[in-house]
């Protein structure tokens, strides 16, 4: 498989240890120092586009690689206002389009959780959920995308809160996300349910890329020959 990686950044080198590891090959590599010298013709000669850039260059390099029939896995975050306007741009180019905030298997099992025991909590009025996230001092957007993610599936759970806010909040219909930026940490989230005698503490901490990367390679094989808007619940089935 040949793969244009949109974004050679940590992650992106991650990926392509991966990748070649596994037989594909790189044949492309842009970042915000080549980025203004990437063309359509460029493109043409990859089976895959993988992005990982930044808020600001993500919409363009996902519509550059839909309008010319490109498969995108992207795992870009802090774009989505931008989401609708992709998903248009997918269907009227009968294009392939993989988004994920998290390309973590671990952390696909840990949203599953998240959600049954938020169904639980529901009915456990004493108990009050707080949601914490903590990632690298590179990281651009907060909260995370991944957060956010989390954040939501709560809500959809929780009868008696309709919306978050990123900074810590009293007002019992807001869901609180805390975030830190601590150098050199890949991505701890934390969900906290608090009552006046105990703390159920629901936790993932990725201890590197590694799961990250391997989960985005594996949608970009997976997206390959595909039609459509995908997420990781339609590769992984849960």
């Amino acid at each position: 498989m040949k793969i244009a990686m949109l974004g050679y950044g940590k992650m992106g080198k991650k990926i392509e240890e991966l990748a070649q590891a596994a037989g594909h090959e790189f044949i492309l590599k842009i970042d915000q120092n080549n980025r203004h010298t990437l063309t359509a013709k460029d493109l043409h000669t990859a089976d895959v586009a993988i992005e990982f850039s930044n808020p600001d260059a993500a919409v363009d390099n996902i519509k550059l690689c839909l309008t010319n029939n490109l498969p995108v896995v992207s795992g870009t975050t802090g774009w989505l206002e931008h989401y609708s306007e992709i998903a248009e741009l997918c269907k009227k180019e009968n294009g392939a389009f993989f988004y994920a905030s998290n390309y973590s298997i671990g952390v696909h099992l840990f949203r599953n959780i998240n959600r049954q025991l938020a169904a639980l909590m529901d009915t456990q009025s004493n108990y009050q959920p707080e949601l914490t996230e903590i990632h690298h001092t590179q990281k651009l957007d907060a909260p995370s995308g991944t957060a956010i993610t989390l954040a939501e599936d709560l809500l959809s759970e929780i009868s008696s809160k309709d919306q978050w806010r990123n900074e810590a909040t009293n007002d019992p219909s807001t869901l609180s996300i805390l975030s830190e930026r601590i150098d050199q940490v890949p991505g701890t989230h934390r969900i906290d349910w608090q009552s006046a005698v105990d703390t159920i503490r629901l936790e993932h901490i990725a201890h590197s890329r590694a799961g990250f990367a391997k989960g985005a390679l594996s949608a970009a094989t997976w997206i390959v020959g595909k039609k459509g808007i995908f997420g990781m619940k339609d590769m992984l089935g849960f």
